[in-house]
């Protein structure tokens, strides 16, 4: 059974592990439907491609969707390694983009606040994948949920996936505040989903980073610092994989979204991408 509890000196504990681990990329919104976990995916299925040894690590403990994404019927989950059911290397599975998964339950109540005992849990099982793989992303819940956040604590750049939208962008302008607020980012890259026309990501992380510099106070020497990493174009494609439950970069490689998300991989391996986790171990 988890521990319910919430003593303090276990919740010291438990922050004081919450560091930035080189190799780990959270991948997270500020609202739900923004495409992030199809952007994990076939982020992951590139990389894959190009040689990396990769693993998705589904973040959102209680409301995991990636099997879905993936059509994946998984006989275990996080909980089970949790609970000490299975060792974790019987929860890993390879899916067939080349790259490995470890899928959380869906409908865990259990999992939605955090507690010392589950940050603990967490952290470890984090830390004793970080040895085996290459890049490790986490896809993360949406929002700013203490689960969220601490997964998000736990990666060495922060990836938010938002839309054009005017709801999406208030949301996830409310993640990136917090974000600095709680962990002190200074730097963190945004992919702007379902564009309509080239150029729109960008303009859109000009017109955040000018909000950010009115509104949101760094710690003194520090500035937060958006990165537009990339855009994926509005693709009838991305709907007919989603709905086949395939990945997009396998099924129609040569899509518009499917080349964008490919150059966001070369990005994110570019040496000026790393920097950051480079310092933290990367």
């Amino acid at each position: 059974m988890l521990d319910e509890g919430n003593d303090p000196k276990d919740q010291k504990s438990a922050e004081a592990l919450a560091k930035p681990i080189g190799k780990v990329l959270a991948i997270t919104s500020g609202k739900g439907g923004v495409g992030k976990t199809f952007v994990s995916a076939n982020l992951a299925a590139v990389l894959a491609k190009r040689g990396h040894r990769v693993l998705v690590l589904d973040a959102d403990l209680g409301l995991a969707n990636i099997d879905v994404v993936l059509n994946l019927h998984p006989k275990f989950t996080l909980h089970d390694v949790f609970t000490g059911k299975i060792k974790l290397e019987e929860a890993i599975i390879k899916v067939s983009g080349g790259f490995s998964v470890l899928l959380a339950g869906s409908g865990m109540v259990e999992y939605s606040h955090l507690n010392a005992q589950v940050r603990e849990n967490f952290m470890k099982i984090v830390l004793d994948l970080v040895p085996h793989y290459d890049i490790i992303l986490l896809d993360t819940g949406a929002g700013i949920s203490d689960v969220t956040l601490f997964a998000a604590s736990l990666a060495a750049e922060v990836l938010v996936v938002a839309t054009p939208e005017p709801t999406s962008l208030t949301d996830a302008y409310a993640t990136i505040k917090v974000l600095v607020g709680q962990q002190k980012r200074e730097l963190i890259r945004l992919i702007i989903n379902q564009t309509a026309r080239l150029g729109d990501g960008r303009a859109i992380t000009t017109q955040l980073q000018q909000v950010m510099d009115r509104f949101v106070k760094s710690a003194p020497g520090q500035k937060l610092k958006l990165v537009h990493l990339g855009d994926i174009p509005s693709d009838p494609s991305v709907r007919q994989a989603v709905m086949r439950r395939q990945l997009l970069i396998r099924s129609m490689p040569s899509c518009p979204a499917a080349l964008a998300i490919s150059q966001l991989a070369v990005k994110i391996e570019e040496p000026r991408v790393g920097a950051a986790c480079n310092k933290a171990g990367w």
